[in-house]
């Protein structure tokens, strides 16, 4: 049975005083860094802009930012004057009369433009800085708004923040006989906080709880699915790096040249992936800025020889021996305590056909004639894993309205900084061809992305 699409969307009118965050939130809920102006000057929002929430291309939920109330202890006392002798308007009446006054068009502009707009919605969200204190400016606010007799859900907004005064507002919200309320925090929002919203939501408006459980189910599903991609995302520069190679001559001079250009090249590459998980989050380029990676000193010449690819080459490496090493004449690589001479290797090279020349045949003959191969220290694969993770869960729990970018430096997490790398990374060493800062790179081979999918896994 196909499901109804003809109900029409939950309208919210998002309410509160000047300057407390309202632009912010819909900017957190529409995950738009784009949406109006925040500011810290009051009045920064002069006009009702709104914004709608689709599911599979059906309207659920519009939001109606709304301009801040500046004067409500005027407004309530001229509305309290506008009852004739012997009259008893009720809210909605009595706030009818007042917008179709001169004073809605004049002194109290910016205010008859909040109330029409919550009059047009279903109900309304009104939003605090729990960081203020409890003035009468506020409880006239939500007398005035009761006028409107429309479910109002207050929203304390900042309570990440260490300052805030939200025990006074929960008590000074019940004498008003609100006691239905949403922590939040438009900068740092808690990973349920939408969820907690919109189900706070459903209890005031029966009629929209299956809209609202869509966009639940909706948001969820959408958190998983960034996470995911985040996670592959990282996987991937990280086997781009563990698979980048530079060869240099045995020249200091042009050994510190490639080593610049090697880091270089990682830094960049990092920076791009930044730039990915920024866009998957839907955050600006500035949000976010990687310190410089530290100068390691590259790995040389023996990770050429790791136990991955040897076995490539046919050479297994157990119990203290290499099957078919012998003493050759040319050069010696110490690997895991073995030695290996250059006949062996040869040999292995010549045993393993054409397509092990063709991945190797280059990399040994270039060892042999003394060539230096650089590629990515451990240490500096460890440190992007941090980084990145970091960033992504940052994203994660980071909402659209925050203003200081994130800076990824040296994180303390201990998850990747001791043990044994993921065997992806010992995999792609072996595996130049799977990393695109290489000449020649094959990215479509489906072992490459066996692995990087693997690796996502263990970056979740």
């Amino acid at each position: 049975m196909t499901e109804s699409r003809t109900s029409q969307p939950l309208k919210l009118a998002v309410v509160g005083h000047t300057n407390v965050g309202k632009t912010s939130l819909l900017r957190t809920l529409t995950r738009d860094t784009g949406f109006g102006e925040v500011s810290h000057r009051p009045s920064t929002t002069r006009h009702v802009e709104g914004a709608r929430l689709s599911v599979d291309g059906e309207p659920l939920l519009e939001l109606y930012d709304t301009p801040g109330l500046e004067d409500a202890i005027a407004l309530l006392d001229y509305l309290e004057r506008l009852e004739r002798p012997g009259e008893r308007l009720d809210g909605p009446a009595r706030l009818a009369r007042f917008l179709d006054s001169s004073e809605a068009r004049q002194r109290f502009e910016q205010e008859a433009k909040v109330l029409r707009q919550l009059l047009a919605s279903d109900a309304g969200l009104y939003v605090i800085d729990a960081r203020e204190p409890v003035l009468a400016k506020y409880r006239d606010e939500l007398a005035v708004l009761a006028g409107c007799g429309k479910p109002l859900l207050p929203v304390l907004n900042f309570v990440a923040r260490q300052d805030t005064r939200e025990n006074e507002w929960r008590e000074a919200l019940a004498r008003q006989g609100l006691h239905a309320l949403v922590r939040f925090d438009s900068v740092a929002p808690p990973l349920d906080g939408e969820r907690r919203l919109y189900e706070s939501l459903a209890l005031l408006l029966e009629r929209s709880r299956p809209q609202l459980e869509r966009l639940i189910a909706d948001h969820e599903a959408q958190a998983r699915a960034r996470q995911e991609a985040g996670a592959r995302l990282i996987a991937e520069l990280l086997i781009d790096a563990a698979a980048c190679r530079r060869s240099v001559a045995s020249q200091p001079v042009l050994e510190q040249g490639a080593i610049r250009e090697l880091r270089e090249a990682i830094r960049q590459r990092e920076q791009r992936c930044v730039e990915a998980l920024l866009r998957l989050y839907a955050f600006r380029p500035q949000d976010a800025q990687a310190g410089d990676l530290p100068l390691l000193g590259g790995r040389w010449g023996d990770d050429l020889f790791n136990p991955e690819t040897l076995k490539q080459l046919g050479v297994k490496v157990g119990g203290g021996m290499a099957a078919g090493a012998a003493a050759g004449a040319g050069v010696d690589l110490l690997v895991g305590g073995i030695t290996l001479g250059a006949a062996a290797l040869l040999g292995a090279l010549a045993g393993g056909g054409l397509q092990t020349a063709r991945n190797y045949g280059g990399r040994l003959l270039g060892k042999l004639k003394g060539q230096r191969e650089l590629s990515v220290d451990d240490n500096v694969l460890r440190l992007l894993a941090l980084r990145q993770r970091q960033l992504l869960a940052a994203l994660a729990s980071r909402g659209h309205a925050a203003q200081q970018a994130i800076r990824l430096e040296n994180p303390q997490d201990g998850t990747w900084r001791n043990g044994k790398l993921p065997e992806a990374l010992y995999k792609a060493r072996a595996h130049p061809e799977w990393s695109s800062l290489n000449p020649g790179a094959r990215l479509e081979q489906a072992e490459r992305q066996v692995q990087i999918v693997a690796l996502a896994v263990e970056l979740k």
